[in-house]
């Protein structure tokens, strides 16, 4: 009997895992996204968004659900069909807010939560109608006002002349634009010159009546804008940790804001107070670099935010400082720890502070102690989003196999872990949406290698195996190269760039290596790809490519594609003038002329770092990296993506290189998207980024 039970499970084992399908477009494209966690304030729920993508409709709408803190089953809050994300509880739990596409442009609406059955009661309400839009509220801690970011012209004194503004230009026959000054476009929009504002509202919907009727015909708003000027507040982000936050006793917003003179060459955002009722804001950064996401203790004595030393450095080091509200006397918390800091949560008592930091392709969660000056790791898996209630931290994890799942550790578990060492508590699962659907399909874990590099340097890559894997085939290689340049690879879900969907396409081996340059490896590691783009990190991935050539036999050398996307892009094309051992290549949104690059990009800190100053005054360099120089040597046959929408790296960058590569007549080919930008978000868009991509690498692999 006692060998019966093993036979059993592992029979079993097997006809599960025969039973399983290869990922497909379509199954990741059926996952839910999860959001971040907001448990409620009594602890016996968590309210979370998730996205549903419908690809036929071509549509991505979120809803909201709850789950029981302690895991179960998530259902809808709402049935409505609208987009509906960033839900709220007010600081009693008896309501919620959340922005809703309802109405266009979005509006913060509210309802009644009963904390017994875990739903809405009653009927919801918009609480918001300021003509520009609102988003991205929070609570005052009384319940009685919610602070919100509205998008709005800065020398506008009221809502009714934005709501002109923004009429006339919409019924307007002439879309031409003059620009007097720089950041007239950034990231895949023109700005209008338009800017964030913080502005505080009351809860109560508005009184309706002749008295409170604008020039439009609808109620007026009552909201009231705490940050006037010409600068946005918040900056300009792409998701994260809020960058403003509200004191525990209620009088006093910080904030985040640059107001440096040129925007566009300047990463020095700042932290602010100013008092809610409204008045004259006082910096309190200090900080050459960028300070972001002040976050009050719960006993109003500190503020903590994320800051960076060096000016005009996007990938700094990004440490923790303390602000001690009494004395005004700031510190660094981070001094001794070596990574950048990622999200960050205050525990009630005021004196632990929990964060998550990149590590080695992972992001654990670590804690800090004010009493002892001393930060240790928690648990290690790739983490984000952290809540916390008076029991337990809440936060998403993902992995490369699976997607973000909400997951919570208990703070009494932590309390009784002696030493408060590495993975002192144990992650419980939360979520379970997409656990059905991933049962179903089979996927190969990641497995880290490392190997020497540039300057005989320890360099970490990652493997990613096809489904149905046979040690004794040979598989052809999809090397991958990533973004950044200060990005990684790790063990975590995307849905742009996805591993295991790259491995079950055709059946190939995904390699994945973290070159110089690369996060999660200490500043220095971090810091030594600036003005050296294809100096180190091509050592890296030449010295990671003959690693894994030699060291795994089931890898054939002769079928082999290199493929990238933004500085990925880039590296591609550097590739495509510096070696011919790659049956193709595929590149995506890369720089391919450094020099032209400079005046066609918005963000113009990151070349003025990177290339040591702007082209004329450091040619040299320009050229000595910009992949254009090297066009004599290109022969690999080159799949150029490029979005119209992309004002990071400038469109002019991918018809460059295609029009170079047909003229050279290189074979290649240009997926050119008119409406998207540095990302392909779009789903029938992204179906046919994914077919293309991999379509282009069979034709030459297989």
């Amino acid at each position: 009997m006692k060998f019966f039970v093993p036979l059993f499970f592992l029979v079993a084992s097997a006809f599960a895992q025969t039973a399983k399908h290869a990922f497909t477009f379509e199954d990741m494209m059926k996952l839910k996204r999860v959001e971040e966690p907001v448990p409620s304030p009594d602890g016996k729920w968590v309210v979370f968004a998730a996205t549903d993508v419908d690809l036929e409709a071509n549509t991505k709408i979120s809803h909201l659900w709850v789950v029981p803190a302690k895991g179960g089953e998530s259902k809808r809050l709402s049935q409505t069909a609208n987009h509906e994300e960033r839900p709220r509880f007010s600081p009693d739990g008896k309501r919620l807010i959340w922005t809703s596409m309802a109405t266009d442009p979005t509006q913060i609406w509210m309802c009644d939560f009963d904390s017994t059955a875990g739903t809405l009661s009653g009927q919801p309400h918009q609480v918001t109608n300021i003509s520009t839009g609102a988003d991205s509220a929070i609570w005052s801690p009384d319940g009685k006002n919610i602070v919100f970011v509205s998008e709005i012209y800065p020398d506008c004194k009221d809502d009714a002349c934005n709501k002109q503004r923004d009429d006339e230009l919409k019924k307007s026959k002439v879309k031409a634009k003059i620009f007097t000054r720089l950041f007239y476009r950034h990231w895949t929009s023109f700005t209008e010159f338009k800017r964030s504002h913080l502005f505080v509202q009351s809860v109560e919907a508005p009184v309706a009546g002749a008295e409170n009727q604008n020039a439009a015909g609808t109620a007026a708003t009552t909201a009231k804008d705490l940050t006037p000027g010409d600068h946005d507040v918040p900056p300009f982000n792409l998701g994260g940790q809020d960058m403003y936050a509200i004191s525990p006793d209620g009088q006093e917003l910080a904030y985040t804001s640059n107001i440096d003179e040129v925007e566009a060459t300047s990463t020095n955002d700042e932290i602010f107070v100013v008092p809610m009722a409204g008045g004259t804001a006082k910096k309190i950064s200090t900080s050459a670099g960028a300070d972001e996401t002040p976050l009050y203790s719960p006993d109003g004595k500190y503020l903590i935010w994320r800051s960076q030393a060096r000016a005009g450095f996007e990938a700094d080091k990004w440490r923790l400082f303390l602000y001690d509200r009494q004395s005004g006397k700031t510190r660094d918390l981070t001094e001794k720890f070596e990574r950048s800091v990622g999200g960050f949560a205050w525990r009630a008592d005021s004196q632990t502070i929990f964060f998550t930091a990149e590590d080695h392709g992972e992001e654990p969660i670590y804690g800090f102690s004010l009493p002892d000056n001393h930060a240790s790791e928690v648990i290690r898996l790739h983490g984000d989003d952290l809540a916390l209630t008076k029991e337990a931290v809440f936060f998403t994890r993902m992995s490369i196999a699976a997607p973000n799942e909400i997951a919570r550790f208990d703070l009494e578990e932590y309390d009784n872990a002696s030493g408060h060492g590495q993975d002192v508590v144990t992650a419980q699962a939360v979520t379970h949406v997409n656990d059905e659907l991933l049962s179903q399909i089979g996927m190969e874990p990641l497995e880290p290698f490392t190997f020497k590099g540039a300057n005989d340097e320890e360099v970490q890559g990652f493997m990613v195996k096809p489904p149905g894997f046979d040690a004794n085939k040979k598989y052809p290689l999809k090397f991958l190269l990533h973004g950044g340049p200060q990005g990684a690879w790790g063990d975590s879900w995307t849905y742009r760039w996805n591993a295991e969907l790259f491995a079950a396409m055709g059946n190939y081996v995904v390699v994945m290596i973290n070159f110089h340059g690369s996060t999660g490896y200490g500043q220095k590691f971090c810091d030594s790809i600036s003005g050296d783009w294809g100096g180190k990190p091509y050592v890296d991935l030449m010295k990671g490519l003959d690693y894994v050539e030699k060291t795994y036999p089931f890898i054939d050398k002769n079928r082999e594609a290199a493929l990238g996307a933004s500085y990925g892009g880039y590296m591609a094309n550097w590739l495509l003038g510096h070696t011919n051992r790659f049956k193709c290549i595929v590149s995506h949104d890369g720089m391919f002329n450094a020099e032209s690059s400079f005046g066609t990009t918005e963000e113009l800190w990151f070349p003025n770092w990177e290339f040591k100053g702007p082209p004329w005054k450091n040619r040299e360099l320009y050229r000595k990296w910009s992949p254009h120089e090297y066009a004599a040597n290109f022969k690999t046959p080159t799949l150029v993506v490029h979005g119209q929408l992309d004002y990071r790296l400038d469109v002019s960058n991918g018809f460059d290189l295609f029009t170079t590569l047909q003229v050279l007549k290189v074979p290649s080919k240009m997926l050119y998207f008119p409406d998207e930008g540095h990302w392909v978000l779009k789903p029938q868009n992204s179906r046919l980024w994914y077919k293309t991509v991999n379509d282009w690498v069979d034709q030459w692999c297989r």
